[in-house]
């Protein structure tokens, strides 16, 4: 399931997205509340869109829920299928693009994702705060037909019209929380792993 992201959103994509979200920002925003990331991985601190009042604010959080045993690893994904989140902190994740993993030998094959016509990408997720430290984990839902030849798991991604609706849920969440229609993603090779990829995959991604 999807580990790794990149982050790399100019700031003037991320403002204009918001507007077209039909959603606010703090005064105090600025571009540095947004900085990039080539490789961000579970366990890095990130910054998360978090409704506040009638304005939406980056909060920086650590990608991972804390294990409930000690020893087992973060909670970074969480199946959205058939659960009910009106009582749960909700977020967006903006992100560039995300990778996915094909092969059985390390170094696998990386493949990067991107949104068809839009430079910005929001995961729906859920925050929990513990103490002072902050934590986030992304919804997944059944992949789409262009994540099925990759994975049989895809993050829940939201256009912008659906930021607001899912931020202060005023929509179902099987409305918001779906697979993505064929078309959506692009893909590319980002490394070729130990094995070569199969031709299946080579066949489906953009030149």
């Amino acid at each position: 399931m999807c580990n790794n992201y990149e982050a790399r959103v100019e700031w003037d994509q991320y403002c204009r997205a918001l507007a077209e979200a039909g959603l606010g920002m703090p005064t105090q925003a600025n571009p540095d509340q947004l900085p990039h990331a080539d490789d961000v991985r579970v366990r890095d601190e990130v910054p998360v869109m978090v409704a506040s009042g009638n304005v939406v604010d980056l909060v920086p959080m650590t990608w991972g829920f804390p294990p409930e045993k000690p020893g087992r690893p973060p909670v970074f994904n969480f199946r959205s299928d058939g659960r009910r989140f009106v009582q749960s902190r909700r977020c967006l994740v903006p992100a560039s693009a995300f990778f996915e993993f094909t092969g059985t030998t390390s170094p696998k094959s990386k493949w990067r994702f991107t949104l068809d016509g839009s430079p910005v990408i929001a995961i729906a997720a859920l925050w929990r705060e513990d103490g002072d430290r902050r934590s986030f984990t992304m919804l997944t839902t059944a992949p789409g037909p262009d994540l099925v030849p990759f994975h049989d798991r895809q993050v829940a991604i939201l256009a912008p019209k659906d930021w607001g609706h899912w931020l202060y849920l005023d929509r179902s969440e099987a409305d918001l929380l779906r697979p993505l229609p064929e078309g959506s993603l692009r893909v590319t090779l980002h490394r070729e792993g130990r094995e070569q990829p199969a031709k299946a995959l080579l066949s489906v991604v953009d030149s």
